[in-house]
């Protein structure tokens, strides 16, 4: 089935946007231009406009023209986009290999992020991202059984493990993010193709359910060449949280960092 018109309109102005069609600062076409060009209506034009406009792409509203604000996407910090959809919404081919899939008993650091009991059975998932076929992130995530225990029915590899537990009936509410920066252990090396001792991004997360008990605790290591992080603020209005994914490459460090 087609997706509304909002949606195509929407998503082919992202695509030109993040590929630098339309660049920084650059007009976005008018919302007669886009009518013509879609063959509809102000309407569903309108709405792909604030769609864009609610994820930090474009300016404008209230009768002053749209302009190009950025090229990443933001997403703000209380809602859940996961790798997949981002990768989907840049336009780019996500993937996912799974290293490992395992019950086991918890530890005293991740029962206390979990606030659940040490030794409590959780399930624990190891895997390798890619863009365009490319490893960018590592996975190192930990379920609460409850929700964690679904995952053995579901092929992680086929794609977004969140949407396959939002089927299941998990509410998802708020999360806690903290980034920071850690060296390149053995697997990094291995599933990153870094040096040991590399600088690597990491996620470190606690999202809870929307009824406030925590369900997953993750470590989510990037490579610095390929994606960074951005918050953007406001005196009035929540910070925005963004992945940007970058085609340039940065020499990687071959050795520790002293």
């Amino acid at each position: 089935m087609e997706a509304p018109l909002h949606e195509r309109v929407a998503a082919d102005l992202r695509a030109r946007i993040l590929s630098g069609e339309l660049a920084v600062g650059a007009p976005v076409p008018s919302e007669s231009e886009l009518c013509l060009q879609w063959s509809g209506s102000r309407g569903p034009v309108r709405q792909a406009l604030a769609s864009l406009r609610a994820e930090g792409l474009i300016s404008g509203g209230r009768g002053k023209p749209p302009t190009v604000l950025r090229r990443e996407l933001a997403q703000p910090f209380d809602s859940f986009m996961s790798f997949s959809r981002w990768a989907h919404m840049l336009g780019l081919p996500p993937g996912q290999h799974t290293v490992e899939i395992a019950r086991r008993r918890t530890t005293r650091d991740i029962a206390e992020q979990l606030d659940i009991e040490v030794g409590e059975p959780v399930v624990q998932l190891l895997r390798q991202r890619t863009l365009r076929g490319e490893p960018v992130m590592i996975e190192r995530t930990t379920f609460v059984r409850a929700w964690g225990s679904l995952l053995f029915e579901h092929d992680p590899d086929s794609g977004s493990i969140y949407e396959h537990l939002i089927s299941k009936g998990l509410q998802i509410g708020v999360a806690r993010h903290t980034i920071d920066a850690v060296r390149a252990d053995e697997h990094d090396h291995e599933l990153l193709g870094v040096a040991v001792g590399a600088p690597l991004l990491r996620e470190v997360r606690v999202a809870y359910t929307s009824g406030g008990e925590a369900f997953e605790y993750s470590d989510d290591r990037y490579r610095p060449d390929r994606v960074t992080f951005t918050i953007d603020n406001a005196p009035a209005g929540r910070p925005l949280f963004g992945r940007t994914w970058h085609t340039s490459v940065r020499p990687q460090p071959e050795r520790a960092v002293p």
